[in-house]
C-alpha cells in the first residue's frame, strides 16, 4: 500500500498542472479580437438623377378594320397582293353579284313602270282640272283623278326605294379599302362562300404613324398630364422605344392622349404615345418597352449599387459610425442609374457608407478604410 501512494500523488500533481495550464490559456485566446476588416468607403453625395423609367408597351395601329362581307355569295375576285400597301377606295374583293344584279334590273324596270304611270296620272289630273274650270266634267271624276295621281306618286317612291335597297346589295358585293394602310393575308380564296357577319376576309391597318399603348399607375396621372401639356418639341425628346431585340428605335414619340378613366381592377390608366413609322419597323401587336426620360436637373442622393444588400425584400447599407464601427441601416431605394442607385430615404448627405467589402461585415463590425471611392 505504501508503495502506491507516491505514484498516485505524482499523477494527481501532473493532472493538476495540465489543468492549470489549460485554464490559463483560455483567457489568452479570448482576449484576441479579430482584426478590422479592410473596406472601401463612399461619402454619400447628391447628383443629377437623369434616368429612364421603363413601361411594358404594345404597338397598335391608329386605325384597324376587319373586312367582313355584308352580302352572301362566292368570292369572284381578289385584287391585291397579301401584305401590300393599299389606298383608300381601292377595290379589294368582289362577291358574285348575279342574283343582286338581276334583282336590281327588275327593280329599275318597276321604277320605270311606276314613273310612266305617274306621268299618265299627272296628265289626267291636269286635264280634268282644266275641264272642271269650264264646268265640263263631273266633280267626282276630278277627285278620282287626283286620288290616282297620289297613288301613282306613292308607287313611284316605293319603286325608287326598292331600287336603292337592291342597289345597296350590288354595291356591297364589291369591297373597297376604307383608308390608306397595309392589308394582311387574305383569309379566303377565290370561290369561297361567305356570309354577312360570320366570315372575316382580311384586316387593313394604318402603319404611319403607329401608336404605343402603356398601362400607367394612377399615381402617375399627374406626371403624364404634365408631359402631355408640354410643347411638342419639348416632349418629343422624352419618349423613346426599346424594341424586342433591345435596340432603341431611332425616332422619339409624342404623347397624344390619356384614357378617360382608371381601370378599377388594376388601378391603371392607358396612355398613348405616337411614333413615326416611315420605315415600317413598327408592327401592330409588337411588344416593346417605352422609356420615359426623367428630369435630369433634379439632385438626388446617389450611392454605388454594390453597396446595397438585400434581405427579405428590404435593402440595407453599412454606415460608418464612431470608433470605426459600422451599423446596418435600412434604406428606401429608387431607380438604378448605371452603377449607382437613387436613395429616397435612410441616408443623409456626407454620411460614409461601406462601398466594397460588405460581404465580410455584420452590425457592429470594426472596419479599416482602405480608400474612399467617392474621391475617385
Amino acid at each position: 500500500m505504501n508503495t502506491r501512494i507516491p505514484v498516485l500523488t505524482g499523477l494527481s500533481a501532473a493532472l493538476g498542472l495540465l489543468s492549470a495550464c489549460g485554464s490559463s490559456s483560455k483567457p489568452a485566446d479570448a482576449s484576441k479580437a479579430p482584426p478590422p476588416a479592410a473596406v472601401a468607403l463612399y461619402t454619400v453625395q447628391k447628383g443629377a438623377a437623369q434616368y429612364f423609367d421603363e413601361y411594358p408597351a404594345t404597338v397598335v395601329a391608329l386605325n384597324e378594320v376587319q373586312l367582313r362581307p355584308q352580302t352572301t355569295g362566292y368570292i369572284t375576285g381578289i385584287f391585291f397582293k397579301d401584305g401590300q400597301a393599299v389606298r383608300k377606295g381601292q377595290k379589294l374583293y368582289s362577291i358574285d353579284q348575279q342574283q343582286y344584279q338581276a334583282g336590281y334590273n327588275q327593280a329599275v324596270a318597276n321604277l320605270n313602270v311606276a314613273k310612266a304611270n305617274l306621268g299618265k296620272a299627272q296628265q289626267d289630273a291636269d286635264r280634268y282640272a282644266e275641264l272642271q274650270k269650264q264646268d265640263a266634267i263631273a266633280r267626282q271624276t276630278v277627285e278620282h283623278a287626283q286620288a290616282d295621281l297620289q297613288a301613282a306618286k306613292m308607287q313611284f317612291e316605293a319603286a325608287k326605294a326598292n331600287v336603292a335597297s337592291v342597289q345597296t346589295n350590288v354595291r356591297y358585293s364589291t369591297i373597297y379599302a376604307p383608308f390608306d394602310g397595309t392589308i394582311g393575308i387574305s383569309q379566303v380564296k377565290l370561290g369561297a362562300a361567305v356570309s354577312p357577319g360570320q366570315t372575316i376576309l382580311n384586316t387593313v391597318s394604318s402603319d404611319d404613324p403607329m401608336a404605343v399603348d402603356v398601362a400607367v399607375d394612377q399615381k402617375q396621372i399627374g406626371r403624364f398630364t404634365q408631359l402631355q401639356q408640354k410643347p411638342g418639341s419639348a416632349r418629343d425628346s422624352v419618349f423613346l422605344l426599346e424594341l424586342p431585340d433591345q435596340s432603341v428605335y431611332p425616332y422619339p414619340g409624342s404623347i397624344t392622349l390619356i384614357d378617360r378613366a382608371v381601370d378599377p381592377q388594376t388601378g391603371t390608366i392607358k396612355a398613348r404615345i405616337v411614333f413615326p413609322n416611315k420605315n415600317k419597323m413598327l408592327k401592330s401587336g409588337m411588344s416593346c418597352n417605352l422609356r420615359i426620360r426623367n428630369n435630369g436637373n433634379e439632385q438626388m442622393l446617389l450611392i454605388p449599387y454594390k453597396a446595397v444588400t438585400e434581405q427579405m425584400g428590404e435593402y440595407f447599407v453599412f454606415v460608418l459610425g464612431d470608433s470605426s464601427k459600422v451599423s446596418q441601416r435600412k434604406i428606401i431605394t429608387g431607380q438604378v442609374i448605371n452603377d449607382k442607385i437613387v436613395v429616397k430615404s435612410g441616408l443623409t448627405e456626407n454620411e460614409k457608407i461601406v462601398a466594397e467589402g460588405v460581404q465580410r461585415l455584420r452590425d457592429g463590425s470594426v472596419v479599416q478604410a482602405a480608400k474612399d471611392s467617392s474621391r475617385h
